[in-house]
């Protein structure tokens, strides 16, 4: 079953530290299997606060999703997204 990580960038914070990880997170999902189904693509709203943007990848399993997501790699890159905006992250079961 595939699994699918949401993330919304609620605000940026720090465009310099953002920059920085959109520059290196390419890089750490080498080696996963992965598909990027949208990133930051046109959206719209239907319910809630709008978010500046919004990426979902997907992964075969629940497990694949958490072998990148918890990898070193990842680990050393994300924090630069955490200093750069405020973002949530949903890791949703596909049907």
């Amino acid at each position: 079953m595939s699994t699918f990580i949401v993330f919304t960038r609620e605000s940026t914070q720090d465009q310099e530290a953002l920059d920085t990880y959109m520059n290196l997170v390419g890089p750490t999902l080498e080696g996963h299997t992965v598909n990027v189904l949208s990133s930051y693509g046109a959206l719209e709203t239907l319910e809630g606060e709008e978010p500046e943007g919004a990426v979902i990848v997907e992964f075969p399993t629940k497990a694949a999703a958490r072998a990148w997501y918890d990898s070193p790699a990842y680990q050393q890159v994300v924090q630069y997204r955490f200093k750069g905006a405020k973002y949530r992250a949903l890791m949703v079961d596909g049907n």
